[in-house]
């Protein structure tokens, strides 16, 4: 948006002395060099059209003066122009949908749904970044590639439920297919967020191994471990009966993520209520911020030829009526 300014402010100061020039010429102007006794009878005579015009005339002068005093001051408008580079982050959520996810110890949702939401979150709060969904359970699928339809991606998380795949908890496969995902991106900056609550029993990938091709490709993962462990209820639901707890005990293999994490240069996080699953979450997007790179450019445009040429103009016309038709005579 155009700006107005002036570049040269200080002249602007001149303008003080167009008054007190003008009110020193008047006083001259009224102390005459000849004393008459009596004037009255001028008085009498009306002054004509040409003695009207002429006491106009010394304010063309004035004008012509104060336009210069402008253009000395360098009017201009100032046009600001921005461009923005953007250089996106490639971030693959992996979420663990074992059946262990559906133990209510998150808070008023189970670890599943808290993971969920928290997601959602953390999927609005990007803006240029490509965002893709991986889920994991006996087995592993990507229920959104990479994308920044960030509409279709939270719709997709909120489909995500216990039950679409087989159980169990295979940790290497959720791993390698958020690699398969990202495997081919060009960007600088490529980042997995896995979240589980238990410990990896299913898959043919070993996570470590997973996360050593993670770390040859470039690609850093954060680990969150979700939950408490110990014995806990998780709810199933009976035909005949309804829902119903059965009582397993649950574990975080906290050393094999905090590995993952570390060999591939992320960290690990342990979130026992959805409100820390928030701030680690809010943590891992002020580490991985998008970089953007804004230049501007300022275009001005000069307004003094615009008070220049209407100043030369005045003072022509001033100087030619001055010695022709308003000449005086000593």
């Amino acid at each position: 948006m155009a700006s107005f300014e002036w570049a040269n402010p200080y002249f602007l100061l001149l303008l003080v002395t167009i008054p007190a020039t003008w009110f020193w010429n008047r006083k001259k102007k009224n102390m005459s060099a000849i004393q008459y006794s009596h004037i009255g009878w001028f008085g009498a005579a009306r002054p004509s059209f040409r003695q009207k015009a002429a006491a106009l005339l010394p304010w063309l002068k004035w004008v012509a003066l104060a336009l210069v005093v402008f253009a000395l001051a360098r009017p201009r408008t100032k046009d600001a122009q921005s461009k923005v580079t953007a250089e996106g982050i490639d971030i693959i959520l992996a979420i663990d949908i074992s059946r262990s996810m559906l133990i209510e110890d998150m808070g008023k949702a189970n670890r599943l749904e808290a993971a969920k939401e928290v997601a959602e979150r953390f999927v609005a709060g990007r803006e240029t970044d490509r965002v893709g969904l991986v889920v994991f359970a006996g087995k592993s699928f990507t229920q959104c590639p990479l994308t920044v339809d960030y509409s279709i991606l939270t719709s997709l998380i909120r489909q995500v439920d216990i039950g679409m795949i087989e159980d169990g908890t295979a940790i290497g496969m959720g791993l390698v297919n958020s690699i398969n995902r990202l495997r081919e991106s060009k960007v600088k900056s490529k980042v997995i967020i896995l979240l589980t609550d238990g410990q990896n029993n299913r898959g043919e990938i070993d996570p470590i191994t997973a996360a050593q091709i993670a770390k040859a490709l470039g690609i850093r993962v954060y680990t969150v471990g979700a939950g408490k462990d110990g014995v806990a209820r998780i709810p199933v639901d009976d035909p005949f009966f309804g829902r119903q707890y059965v009582t397993a005990e649950v574990k975080i293999d906290e050393e094999t993520l905090r590995t993952i994490a570390e060999t591939t240069g992320g960290q690990y996080f342990r979130a026992t209520s959805q409100k820390m699953l928030e701030d680690i979450y809010d943590q891992i997007g002020q580490l991985e911020k998008t970089r953007i790179e804004v230049k501007t450019y300022l275009r001005y445009h000069e307004w003094y030829p615009y008070f220049v040429i209407p100043a030369l103009i005045i003072l022509i016309v001033y100087f030619v009526l001055s010695n022709t038709v308003f000449m005086k005579i000593p």
